[in-house]
């Protein structure tokens, strides 16, 4: 019994500290590169990143994914798909779809990263 409490006490833990790094997408309120960029600055701080997106948004979530990884910057971990209730205006729930993309930096992603932030800062000096 000891040993069940100690397992869910730690899966509120890894939980919570979860939500730090979520980045939950819309494809109305922000432009692509913004969370293409803020995916970015998520790993660098927490090793990793999950997307997160309902509907219309999955296809914004992936390209960010595919943008990242065929960068050379990130590796898939984790993908999870389901639906989820939303309760509209009209009161009456409809079901949408989900998707959650784990992202984990690349062994060179520091590297990428600072090569990235060298070239930006050479541009500005030239202009």
């Amino acid at each position: 019994m000891e040993q069940i409490a100690e397992g869910v006490n730690n899966l509120n833990i890894a939980d919570s500290s979860n939500k730090k790094n979520r980045i939950q997408v819309s494809n109305t309120k922000k432009p692509l590169f913004f969370y293409v960029n803020l995916a970015k600055r998520y790993m660098q701080q927490h090793n990793e990143v999950e997307l997160s997106a309902l509907g219309m948004a999955i296809a914004t979530v992936v390209t960010i994914a595919e943008i990242l990884k065929n960068n050379g910057l990130a590796v898939e971990k984790r993908i999870m798909t389901s639906t989820v209730d939303i309760n509209e205006s009209g009161g009456r729930p409809v079901q949408k779809a989900k998707i959650e993309i784990l992202l984990g930096k690349t062994e060179n992603f520091d590297e990428l990263m600072a090569a990235a932030s060298a070239d930006a800062g050479d541009g500005e000096e030239q202009g």
